[in-house]
């Protein structure tokens, strides 16, 4: 039961965790796209837009996957599930 709980079962909240990023990261890229052609400041909003997303997305990627490799590529299946269904959604 130990060896389940320290290696099964953080993998298995590394997807959805993973997924959650996806859809956070690819959702507000398509709020800035769509009020770029709104705002009187456009180069600020994608600049701004684009370093606050990566900074979340690539720390959350750090503190969930750790040491590991392993997770890297399964929050990565995640993150591209969310952007795959986002796309067929939008």
């Amino acid at each position: 039961m130990n060896l389940f709980m320290h290696t099964l079962l953080p993998d298995l909240l590394v997807f959805p965790l993973g997924f959650v990023l996806g859809i956070f990261y690819f959702s507000c890229l398509w709020f800035t796209v769509q009020h770029l052609t709104r705002t009187q400041h456009p180069v600020l909003l994608m600049v701004g837009s684009g370093i606050g997303r990566l900074s979340v997305a690539l720390l959350s990627l750090y503190f969930i996957v750790g040491e590991d490799w392993e997770r890297l590529i399964i929050a990565l299946l995640g993150f591209l599930l969310a952007r795959t269904l986002l796309i067929a959604r939008w």
